[in-house]
């Protein structure tokens, strides 16, 4: 037979035997009919073509030509002599023809047929239960498979159950339970350490793993068509295999592997391969008698593994038909492993890309507290658009930006870490949240048409307890309130960003302490159960029900909150991906800030150090009093001699003590290392040595420098 096919038998060994039953999807054992035995009956050899098809055994009866004998057998059933009725075998079955003529003619035997194995000739005594029924195995073994159209089952059901896996482990499993125990008792399947990715040259050594092993249970239940098996007895089968090995140049096992082809143990060079991939003792406890089988695994470019098919010794052995039938698991399982890799590769490579594009931490700015989720809407489609923010702002705000990049791809991806970037650089330019969603979408419209993208942006300001909100296209925030009441913030719409050509407005409302701003992506309140605003509405009557089991003095935790949110989610319901960013305003107390104005006048330093040294009295923060007036004298002097306004100098007591210099001067400072000969210069140095932070924050006005010092 050709290696690279396997040919069909005519159609009348096709055709279904009465209480014959077929490889079922689970991989149930093959069962083939008993047919009775008259005396006298003998079997003929098994019958084989010149090319080296399947042989068939065929079981004839000695009865006088034209005589029918209601106790002799065919292979396909009870009935007449078919040979001499030629004209049954192309007959087809209807209201008037007899069951005589509907039982098709087995084909005979050539005249040269191969000689059966010696194993198989010690069972001519009892060959027509075995051969045909295999009532002589112990219970519960599989019955060989004889025929061309028991092969083909089998390999179809094999392969389509291998190609139904899509990462490593389930094609490997898939390989396994599809061959243990219908084609053998076990299988043991290695693979390369580390696999080879696509085109990507392995180095080092070749070295090969034990990936997996599979044996025939102790126990296997007889629903849905297994057959009850006995409690197999320990066998030599059971200390197979090694954990690793290493395939050195030029050796037997190097020379198996290279070739590609299965082949039986018993020849030569496999089985001076064995001691290499399975060690001494296991290669000792390898069956002889052409039952194991080794079969490289071969991906689009190289040799990925090995499997080696084995069967027990008292099974009766492979036959070569059976190379082919390994040589087709084999080929499939490689290259579903190929593309298994492949995909892993890509999917770490997305899981990697969007990782980076959002925030792996959030800040934690003064006044508010913030909790994040993120889901991929599926493991096929783990790269989305949807991508959220927080950013802290001078004078301890804090903007929070939430945003969905139309699509599902690497270019919603690579789209949304552009715009993310975009928010980042024009927030740290202090524009008013409109003026960002306007640069949003001249930036969109230069990167292509159709790069349309919906967002959110929102500025808390704790010290005011205020919050300014610019959408576009967005779906609504919803704010929960202390006592347990939430709802959806009133937002003009806006367009989308990449429209171009429209006006984005902002509104300022109130952020009580205590309060929660909710806000996400389309993917948490739409899907194909649910429109958007049904979703909305069953988000904000979650939220009021979290809220509920607090009371109406304390207000759930932000990460239970996010849970609790998502598990609004039911099955089938995660159409997109989603994005969450969830902020609890806790403010600063008026009584906590200190607020003065300073004439930009040499006088105005002094002036600074008391006012400073009364509000840390006022606090009791004495034991700062040195330092803060020190670095306060510093930064007002270096800010009125440049300023032309009036320099605005602010305390902000929280867990830290922050102090705020502004002025209308839009150069940053920088801090360098001052000469021996100069006599400034060092007033940053000091800053830089004695504050626990500080910075510099370019305003649309000015800038503003700050720095912080822990509280004792």
């Amino acid at each position: 037979m050709d290696s690279t096919r396997v040919t069909e038998q005519p159609t009348s060994f096709e055709r279904p035997q009465p209480g014959a039953d077929p490889v079922d999807p689970r991989g149930a054992l093959l069962h083939t009919p008993t047919p009775a035995c008259a005396p006298g009956a003998g079997a003929l050899p098994a019958q084989g073509r010149h090319g080296g098809d399947i042989s068939v055994p065929v079981t004839t009866a000695h009865t006088p030509p034209g005589t029918s004998d209601p106790g002799t057998s065919t292979p396909f059933g009870k009935g007449k002599d078919t040979v001499s009725d030629p004209a049954s075998e192309h007959s087809q079955p209807g209201a008037e023809q007899t069951a005589e003529r509907d039982t098709p003619r087995p084909r005979p035997a050539p005249e040269t047929i191969p000689l059966q194995p010696a194993d198989e000739q010690d069972r001519q005594g009892a060959d027509c239960q075995e051969r045909r029924s295999g009532q002589s195995l112990p219970p519960g073994r599989p019955t060989p498979m004889r025929r061309d159209g028991d092969r083909l089952r089998f390999v179809g059901a094999a392969t389509r159950r291998i190609a139904r896996g899509i990462d490593l482990d389930e094609i490997v499993m898939g390989l396994c339970r599809a061959t243990v125990p219908t084609f053998s008792d076990a299988i043991l399947v290695y693979l390369r350490d580390p696999l080879p990715v696509g085109d990507e040259r392995p180095t080092g050594p070749l070295l090969l793993r034990l990936r997996r092993t599979d044996r025939i249970p102790a126990e296997r239940d007889t629903e849905n068509g297994f057959l009850p098996a006995a409690q197999p007895e320990p066998s030599e089968l059971d200390t197979v295999g090694a954990e690793l090995c290493e395939v050195r140049p030029g050796s037997a096992l190097a020379e198996v592997l290279r070739g590609v082809r299965p082949v039986f143990t018993e020849a030569p060079a496999a089985r001076a391969a064995l001691p290499e991939l399975l060690g001494e003792s296991g290669a000792s406890a390898v069956p002889g008698g052409q039952r194991a089988i080794l079969a490289p695994l071969r991906g689009r470019r190289r040799v990925i593994g090995a499997a080696l098919f084995l069967r027990r010794p008292e099974r009766i052995p492979f036959e070569q038909d059976d190379l082919l039938v390994a040589a087709q698991l084999a080929t499939h399982s490689a290259l579903g492993i190929d593309k298994a890799v492949l995909y892993g590769r890509e999917a770490y490579i997305a899981d990697e890309l969007q990782r980076t594009m959002l925030p792996e931490t959030l800040p934690r700015p003064t006044g508010v507290r913030l909790a994040s989720r993120y889901l991929p809407a599926a493991e096929t489609a783990r790269v989305g658009g949807d991508w959220y923010d927080a950013i802290p702002l001078p004078g301890s705000r804090v903007a929070l930006v939430v945003g969905d990049v139309m699509g599902h791809s690497m270019t919603s991806a690579a789209i949304m870490g552009q715009l993310r970037t975009t928010a980042q650089t024009l927030a740290g330019l202090d524009l008013p949240p409109q003026e960002v969603l306007h640069h949003l979408d001249e930036q969109a419209q230069r990167l292509g048409v159709d790069r349309m993208a919906t967002c959110l942006y929102a500025v808390y300001d704790p010290v005011a307890h205020r919050i300014t909100i610019a959408n576009a296209g967005h779906p609504p925030p919803v704010l929960l309130h202390l006592g347990g009441r939430a709802e959806v913030l009133r937002v003009p719409a806006g367009a989308p960003i990449g429209v171009g050509g429209v006006d984005f407005e902002a509104v300022e409302l109130d952020a009580p302490a205590g309060a929660t701003l909710v806000l996400y992506t389309d993917g948490l309140v739409e899907s194909r159960l649910r429109d958007v605003w049904t979703g909305i509405e069953q988000l904000r009557e979650k939220l009021a029900a979290t809220a509920q089991l607090t009371g109406p003095d304390h207000p759930p935790p932000l990460e239970a909150l996010c849970d609790e949110v998502l598990d609004m989610l039911g099955p089938g319901d995660r159409d997109d991906d989603i994005a969450l960013l969830a902020a609890r305003f806790d403010g600063i107390a008026p009584s906590d800030v200190a607020y003065w104005f300073l004439e930009p006048e040499d006088a105005a330093p002094g002036r600074a150090r008391r006012l400073a040294r009364r509000a840390l009295s006022r606090w009791g923060l004495e034991e700062l009093s040195d330092s803060v007036e020190l670095l306060v004298s510093e930064v007002v002097t270096n800010a009125v001699r440049y300023a032309s306004r009036p320099v605005t100098l602010r305390l902000l007591r929280t867990d830290v003590l922050r102090c705020e210099v502004g002025d209308d001067v839009p150069q940053l400072p920088r801090l360098r290392q001052a000469r021996a000969t100069d006599e400034g210069g060092r007033g940053l140095y000091l800053v830089n040595r004695l504050a626990r932070r500080w910075g510099a924050t370019r305003l649309s006005t000015g800038k503003v420098v700050w720095f912080e010092l822990n509280r004792g």
